[in-house]
């Protein structure tokens, strides 16, 4: 989470960054993706996936308390799970 942070900062520099309505606008329309999950990072910062299951695409994005959302990371191939944990005291 550290990294995705720093990284976030780094995006910010490189024009990454948007409004989140006009973020959100251009994955929905560029990209067919919508929001998959989302968490509360640092500084009160939400990580959010945004994916297209029909393509595979997808982003994540770091929206900033002020609402600057900046993407992170884009990929390929996703792909949704619901793993559950191994047993206690399982070590593999």
């Amino acid at each position: 989470m550290i990294a995705a942070m720093a990284f976030a900062a780094s995006a910010q520099s490189m024009s990454n960054c948007a409004p989140r309505d006009v973020v959100i606008e251009r994955l929905a329309n560029g990209f067919g993706e919508t929001r998959q999950s989302m968490g509360l990072g640092a500084n009160n910062s939400v990580v959010e996936v945004f994916a297209s299951v029909e393509s595979g695409t997808w982003s994540i994005t770091i929206t900033s308390p002020s609402g600057l959302m900046c993407l992170v990371a884009t990929g390929q191939a996703f792909e949704a799970l619901a793993e559950a944990l191994p047993p206690k005291g399982d070590d593999t």
